[in-house]
């Protein structure tokens, strides 16, 4: 194993209080409970978020103005404590109730569920979405239905825009649940990832192997195959993600490229110039194109496809200004 890192019990402690120093004008740390908040809370509805380690910049990176308030970072692909969120919620409730953003793996539905209904006793409003993008499969070894993964970070960018608006908690959710049911992505991976932990690879890849449809944890896609070039892998992709969304010719939609830690950035934009040659001749539209790293598998090599339909509350709500550590957009 080759990781710039110092112990592997130390790698998630360590890394936030880089992200703090690095980033002081944005983000605190709760002392032992791996939990980001935002500097300079404003008083409307706001928004938790998080997971296990190993897929930044989410979620930490995604604390700031329109988007979220707080995010807790669990042990390296694992979920969090229900006492860790529920110290998240605590610390970031300003008296108008917590939307907690939820990827759809057991154990983060139930921690998050938990730390609900231990602040619900502590009479702090909250509420929940699950995020299950994924169209690879319908279940997984981590979950009942689909995977939460790439999306997520649109449901974070728009239903924090939704309550930096001044919506009510019951909008903000409604929100978010309209980008869930509209959020589609699917991944690949060309090799797999270590965990400082483990010391040795998740599951093992030959050279001329890639898998199609993998989780962000390196759970098992839908199948592998020798590996094709880059505009065969994104027709496999998109073909998916289009059989499922059933998007017409005039929709809107806003495309997310986004690599899985090990992809250069030339890969990226090749893969994003291949999807575009096939959504550009059936007449979507692109009103919005992101490309980069935005929830990766630590340093596994790959990348996601993720497409959003828009409607005009939607569009409006992507397109709001937002400041935080790993996204910007005035």
């Amino acid at each position: 194993m080759k990781k710039i890192i110092n112990n592997p019990e130390q790698v998630v402690t360590e890394m936030l209080e880089g992200v703090v120093k690095a980033h002081p004008d944005y983000v605190t740390c709760i002392p032992d409970k791996h939990v980001l908040v935002r500097k300079n809370l404003t008083k409307k509805v706001t928004l938790v978020s998080g997971g296990g380690s190993g897929h930044e910049p989410s979620h930490g990176g995604y604390v700031g103005k329109g988007m979220l308030d707080a995010a807790v970072a669990g042990e390296v692909f694992t979920s969090p404590t229900p006492d860790q969120v529920f110290e998240a919620i605590k610390a970031i409730d300003q008296g108008k109730g917590v939307l907690m953003v939820i990827k759809n793996y057991t154990g983060d539905i139930l921690n998050f569920e938990m730390a609900g209904e231990m602040a619900e006793a502590e009479g702090i409003e909250t509420a929940s979405v699950v995020v299950n993008d994924d169209v690879a499969v319908e279940d997984s070894l981590y979950t009942t239905g689909r995977r939460g993964i790439a999306g997520t970070v649109l449901i974070h960018k728009i239903a924090g825009a939704a309550a930096e608006k001044g919506m009510e908690l019951a909008e903000v959710k409604r929100v978010a649940e309209k980008v869930i049911a509209n959020v589609r992505s699917m991944g690949m991976s060309l090799t797999p990832c270590t965990i400082p932990a483990a010391g040795k690879p998740g599951f093992d890849l030959a050279e001329d192997e890639m898998e199609i449809g993998l989780g962000i944890h390196g759970e098992p896609g839908t199948h592998r195959e020798k590996i094709a070039d880059a505009a065969s892998i994104v027709k496999q992709l998109t073909d998916k993600i289009l059989g499922d969304m059933k998007l017409a010719s005039g929709d809107e939609v806003a495309l997310m490229i986004n690599g899985l830690g090990g992809t250069p950035l030339m890969e990226l934009y090749i893969a994003n110039n291949e999807v575009r040659k096939i959504l550009d001749p059936l007449g979507i539209k692109i009103a919005k194109t992101l490309v980069g790293n935005f929830m990766t598998s630590i340093e596994m090599a790959g990348f996601s496809v993720t497409i959003l339909k828009l409607d005009d509350e939607i569009k409006e709500l992507l397109n709001a200004p937002a400041d935080t550590p790993a996204f910007k957009q005035v």
